[in-house]
């Protein structure tokens, strides 16, 4: 754009005289203006003016993508699908635990026994640790299962300096009253172990831990997500745990003994071997995890 300025107007053209069919011409410039105005109003307030040809292709605001990320056009019809169910998500141990070894080390009682209040976790060679690992992906779930219409409660969200113990972790999905529970973790295996596990609750009834109402509640969310992390991440199933079948089942971890909820943990990896430690590093791949562990928690929540 060229500049004209103060010291360099340019000359004012010769005007011509207006005849006839200028004036008429001029006078019909306001009335569709108007007729203009009139159409954009009717249309910002929801009407559709009778002439007006409905938007098709990809110029459709149904079809272009969200710039903001939230759900749009039919994906945006069963964003309310999980309206009214409640999901405990737990991102395993906390990026302090390491600061806080008198804390976490104090034993708290799971029913079956005692054991730590929690642990700092395993991380990869390079030093990415299994603490942000597990929040990461706890994130990323947690915006998929919002925009599908869930209430979704954290154990912890990089908002406290170590913990919460393992008996919390499973008394705050509770008190929540969660349709269903995940605890996010990653594995710290010899070099060469490789794959992921779900791991689900055994028959207890001990002490303070009764998981008989949940063991078959668990037993299918922890199948849904299994299959649902193995189809969207393309992940294999564990070569060391489980038999070939990805699922295990524990008595030991405090999480699950004392969950009244349906609940499960799963291993998505082992960050000890190289090839699994390429994945969970990659921020392309935790979202497919996420996505993966939600298409299962979202097949248990439907039935």
């Amino acid at each position: 754009m060229s500049y004209v300025g103060p010291d360099f107007d340019a000359p004012e053209p010769r005007r011509p005289r207006r005849g006839p069919l200028m004036i008429a011409a001029a006078a019909l410039v306001p009335a569709a203006l108007l007729g203009w105005l009139v159409y954009e109003a009717v249309a910002d307030s929801g009407g559709t003016p009778a002439s007006a040809t409905p938007r098709t292709g990809p110029s459709s605001a149904a079809d272009s993508p969200a710039d903001d990320g939230k759900l749009t056009g039919s994906a945006a019809a069963g964003a309310a699908s999980l309206k009214g169910k409640v999901v405990l998500v737990d991102p395993g141990h906390n990026p302090g635990n390491f600061r806080h070894t008198t804390e976490i080390n104090r034993k708290v009682d799971i029913g079956t026994n005692r054991k730590e209040c929690d642990t700092t976790g395993t991380s990869t060679n390079s030093g990415y640790t299994e603490a942000q690992f597990t929040l990461d992906v706890a994130r990323r779930l947690r915006t998929i299962l919002e925009q599908q219409g869930a209430t979704v409660k954290f154990t912890q969200d990089g908002d406290r300096a170590w913990g919460p113990c393992v008996d919390e972790r499973a008394h705050i999905g509770n008190a929540a009253h969660a349709d269903a529970a995940i605890s996010i973790h990653a594995d710290g295996a010899p070099q060469g172990d490789r794959g992921f596990h779900v791991i689900l609750p055994a028959s207890v009834h001990q002490g303070s831990a009764d998981t008989r109402p949940i063991v078959g509640p668990s037993r299918d969310l922890g199948t849904r997500i299994r299959d649902g992390f193995n189809h969207v991440t393309g992940s294999p199933l564990s070569n060391y745990l489980g038999k070939g079948t990805g699922l295990v089942v524990r008595s030991d971890l405090g999480g699950l003994n004392l969950s009244t909820v349906p609940k499960v943990f799963i291993e998505c990896g082992n960050m000890r071997d190289s090839k699994d430690a390429a994945l969970l590093t990659s921020g392309a791949w935790r979202q497919k995890a996420a996505q993966g562990i939600s298409e299962g928690i979202v097949s248990f929540l439907r039935g």
